[in-house]
């Protein structure tokens, strides 16, 4: 079946992609990258100064634009309330030194996407990937669906509703990009464990 992964054993999967697909998914993990944003020094592959980056200091605040903040969320305090003090310094420090991390994987997860996806030369075919490439794979899924179901205000208990969206509805070409994702999300989950 077009669009979903199969086990190739060996913790391997293989994905049949027609052109769409294949582009649809590039577009969507280049705006990741321009979303999460350039590595250290300001280059977008992280590469630069060795001993700078590992002395580099992120950030002490949670972004400001929502999927960032999905993304890259607080490690402390309760998510339902407001945060105290306490928890705000914790999360901050945490932060500071955690993040410039986290940023380069889910970079590096988009960019594997990316890489693979260019491998097609712009036309569909098969994406074969390696016990290795399959966990970045599934990282960029993810970083993927959380951002879409943030844009989408999606929570647990209208996620059903988005099936029923008329076609005219201007979230529709999301939405079906969204529930994509998941499904492709599901059939590589289902492909490791085969």
């Amino acid at each position: 079946m077009a669009g979903l992964f199969e086990s190739a054993g060996g913790g391997g999967a293989v994905l049949a992609l027609d052109e769409l697909e294949a582009s649809i998914l590039r577009s969507l993990e280049v705006q990741m990258l321009e979303l999460i944003g350039p590595g250290p020094g300001g280059e977008g592959d992280g590469s630069g100064d060795p001993l700078a980056a590992l002395f580099a200091e992120g950030p002490s605040k949670a972004p400001d634009d929502p999927a960032l903040a999905r993304l890259f969320p607080d490690a402390y305090g309760d998510p339902a309330r407001p945060a105290d003090e306490e928890s705000r310094e914790a999360a901050g420090e945490f932060r500071r030194y955690t993040e410039l991390d986290l940023r380069a994987r889910k970079r590096e997860d988009a960019l594997q996407v990316v890489r693979a996806l260019d491998g097609l030369g712009g036309e569909g075919g098969l994406v074969n990937l390696d016990a290795a490439a399959c966990l970045r794979w599934l990282g960029a899924l993810n970083d993927l669906r959380l951002t879409l179901g943030v844009r989408l205000e999606v929570t647990e208990d209208d996620e059903q509703g988005l099936y029923d969206l008329p076609d005219t509805d201007e979230r529709k070409p999301l939405v079906m990009a969204y529930l994509w994702l998941g499904a492709l999300q599901e059939s590589l989950l289902e492909a490791l464990t085969d």
